[in-house]
C-alpha cells in the first residue's frame, strides 16, 4: 500500500553513519532511521549478538522466563532510574500501554496532550498527535481533542479535570519541529500533575538512548515522570518498544500483553545496543558533536534559516520556507536528511557520525 512518500533511492547496506544504495552510491545519514541508528548501522557488536541469539533462541512466548529479558529489564532500571518495565514492539504500542496503564491506575479516562505533538497512529496514540491530518479520517478516536499550547503550564493546570488519567508530553517535540521546552515549564507541569493527582508520562520514543546527550531527555530538565515511553534507538535498529514506570504503578496480572513483546532475539538487540553507548561514550559523544553540529550550521549563510535548536544530536534548523527542496537536494549530493513540520530540518544521524561527515553535511547545505 503505498502510504510513504519514499525518496527515489533503494538503500542496500549500511556501516557506521554511511549508507549504500544498490548503485554503489554513498550517503552520509542524517536521518538514522528516524533517530534509531543511535549506534551507526550494522555496529559489529550488535551484529554479533543479534547473530548469538539467532542461533539460540528467536522467541518463546511470555509464559516463560527468559534470560535476555530479565537481563534487559535490569539495565533499564538502572538507566531509567525507574522500578518497572514493560516490554512491547514499538514506539506506538508503547504510548498505547502507557495509556491503559494510567487509566488503570487512576481509574479515570482522559489525557492531555500538547499542541505539535506526535505520539504514533494506532487509534490511542492517534487521539494524543496534534496533526489533523493524522487523525481526521480515523474519527471518531478514544477521546475527543484535548490539546493545550506547548510550553504553556497554566493552560494544562486549566484543562485537568477530575476524570484526567495523565498528561502527556514530549521532552523535546520532533515531529512538530523539534521544539524545546523551557525547564521552568517542565517543573511547573510536575508540580501541577502531583498537586492533582494527575499521572504525567513523558514520550521518550525519540529522545531516548542518548540522542540528545544524555540517556534520556528528563535528565536536562530534572523532572522524573510517572511513566515512559520508549522505542526508536532501543534496539540498535532492531525493533523495541518499552515502558516504564515508577515504584506503585504497575499493570496487574493479565492487564495487558504482547506476543513478540520483550522476545529474546530483541532483548539480545537493545542488551548490545545499550553495552555499545556505555563503553563507547555514546552519550559524551552525543553531545561534543551535537555542539559541533549546532555552531556550524549556524554559519550557514542564507536569508532563508532562522534558527538552529536542539540537543545532543536531537538538530532542527528552521527556515521561513518549505525545506522539501533541500532535502532534495541534500539526497542528489550524497547526504540524507528528513523535513519535518514543512519548514525544518530535521537532523538526527547515528551517534557515531564524525567531524569530517558532519563538514560534509554543512557544506552540502551550503551549496542547497
Amino acid at each position: 500500500m503505498q502510504t510513504y512518500g519514499r525518496q527515489p533511492i533503494v538503500i542496500a547496506s549500511g556501516k557506521g553513519s554511511v549508507i549504500c544504495d544498490i548503485e554503489g552510491r554513498e550517503y552520509v545519514d542524517c536521518v538514522a532511521g528516524i533517530a534509531v541508528n543511535n549506534v551507526g548501522h550494522c555496529h559489529p557488536r550488535l551484529v554479533e549478538a543479534i547473530k548469538e541469539q539467532a542461533e539460540k533462541l528467536i522467541h518463546v512466548s511470555n509464559l516463560y522466563y527468559t534470560e535476555p529479558q530479565a537481563k534487559l529489564a535490569e539495565q533499564l532500571v538502572d538507566i531509567t532510574g525507574m522500578d518497572r518495565v514493560f516490554f512491547c514492539n514499538s514506539g506506538t504500542e508503547a504510548v498505547e500501554a502507557a495509556m491503559k496503564l494510567a487509566r488503570v491506575t487512576t481509574k479515570k479516562t482522559n489525557f492531555i496532550a500538547v499542541e505539535h505533538s506526535f505520539h504514533g497512529r494506532t487509534m490511542g496514540a492517534l487521539s494524543l498527535t496534534y496533526k489533523d491530518m493524522y487523525r481526521a479520517p480515523f474519527k471518531p478516536l478514544v477521546q475527543e481533542e484535548m490539546f493545550v499550547p506547548f510550553n504553556d503550564a497554566q493552560a494544562i493546570s486549566d484543562a485537568i479535570t477530575s476524570n484526567t488519567a495523565a498528561v502527556i508530553v514530549e521532552p523535546i517535540q520532533g515531529e512538530g519541529g523539534i521544539n524545546i521546552p523551557s525547564e521552568a515549564y517542565m517543573k511547573e507541569v510536575r508540580k501541577i500533575c502531583d498537586e492533582t493527582e494527575t499521572l504525567l508520562i513523558f514520550d521518550e520514543v525519540q529522545t531516548g538512548f542518548g540522542r540528545t546527550g544524555t540517556w534520556f531527555c528528563k535528565e536536562h530538565f530534572g523532572v522524573e515522570p510517572d511513566i515512559m515511553t520508549m522505542a526508536k534507538a532501543m534496539g540498535g535498529g532492531f525493533p523495541m518498544g518499552a515502558i516504564a514506570a515508577r515504584e506503585g504503578i504497575s499493570f496487574g496480572r493479565g492487564e495487558h500483553a504482547a506476543t513478540f513483546g520483550g522476545n529474546p532475539l530483541a532483548c539480545a538487540a537493545a542488551f548490545a545496543s545499550i553495552e555499545i553507548i556505555r563503553e563507547e561514550n555514546l552519550l559524551q559523544r552525543s553531545k561534543e558533536m551535537g555542539e559541533y553540529f549546532q555552531n556550524e550550521l549556524k554559519k550557514l549563510s542564507t536569508d532563508g534559516l532562522v534558527e538552529v535548536r536542539g540537543k545532543g544530536m536531537m538538530i532542527g534548523v528552521q527556515f521561513n520556507r518549505k525545506c522539501a527542496d533541500l532535502v532534495d537536494y541534500g539526497r542528489r549530493n550524497g547526504v540524507l536528511l528528513n523535513c519535518t513540520s514543512e519548514t525544518v530540518l530535521r537532523i538526527a544521524p547515528p551517534l557515531v557520525i564524525t567531524k569530517e561527515q558532519i563538514d560534509t553535511v554543512v557544506n552540502v547545505l551550503e551549496q542547497a
